[in-house]
């Protein structure tokens, strides 16, 4: 976590985190116009946020867009503030952004583990259970094949398996369930990326194909599942905030 506050302590980088979070998924040149700054500078602190984890950077079409990664700020939050607190803020960090007509998410953790190892714990409903929720994915996962996930006694995530790309990318359609205020939307798309990396892997989550004005509960719960995930294979313990148990208690859990 050295890294994430080192990136923080710069009021430069700071800014440029709070201008993703207004608008996620800038070019370097919008970044650079709305800063006044020069194009090497903007590079250079953009260098120090990826380096982080607090910055993803993906290409789309001939541009190179920044997006705002909260995973590593749940992480400090876990560690410092979630034993004392209250019930988890289901979203984090209210991120606010548009790609041509739909909006799109982005999450990345790196996680010690093979790619065969998180693969499993993607894909294993019992150790998934374990981290997402309480949550009981089945049937086991195939493309173009339809899964649910139940819990507190219902369905609380529907879709299809568009992808299936053992042990490198997942990709799956996403209908929420859990209440009214999610349930009328559209549905999504979920990829999950796996790239390994010397004895690790870079697992990326792109959440997309979400409306403007989506429902930050929609993608706000990912820095809790990845947060979980990487403890779990790396540690083999559990999270136990009560966001990440909730339906594995039922419905009425906190």
């Amino acid at each position: 976590m050295d890294d994430v506050f080192k990136a923080l302590a710069d009021p430069t980088r700071r800014a440029l985190l709070d201008a993703l979070q207004e608008q996620d998924g800038q070019s370097l040149s919008a970044l650079e116009a709305a800063h006044g700054m020069s194009r090497f500078g903007v590079a250079k602190h953009l260098r120090v946020l990826e380096a982080a984890g607090l910055v993803v950077a993906r290409k789309h079409g001939r541009e190179r867009l920044h997006f705002l990664n909260t995973v590593p700020i749940a992480q400090i939050y876990d560690r410092w503030v979630s034993r004392f607190a209250a019930p988890w803020a289901e979203a984090l960090v209210h991120l606010k952004s548009e790609l041509e007509t739909t909006v799109q998410k982005v999450f990345e953790i790196y996680i010690k583990a093979s790619p065969e190892r998180l693969w499993l714990a993607l894909t294993d409903p019992d150790a998934r259970a374990k981290y997402q929720f309480g949550l009981l994915f089945s049937p086991e996962f195939r493309a173009g094949e339809p899964y649910t996930a139940v819990g507190g006694g219902r369905t609380i995530i529907s879709g299809e398996t568009l992808e299936y790309a053992p042990p490198k990318r997942l990709v799956q359609s996403y209908n929420a369930h859990w209440n009214p205020g999610v349930a009328s939307y559209a549905p999504s798309k979920v990829t999950v990326e796996i790239e390994p990396i010397g004895d690790s892997c870079r697992l990326t989550v792109i959440h997309d194909m979400l409306p403007e004005d989506a429902n930050p509960e929609l993608y706000g719960g990912w820095p809790m599942i990845l947060s979980g995930l990487k403890t779990l294979v790396e540690t083999g313990e559990l999270l136990t905030t009560p966001g990440s148990i909730r339906w594995g208690h039922g419905e009425n859990a906190p």
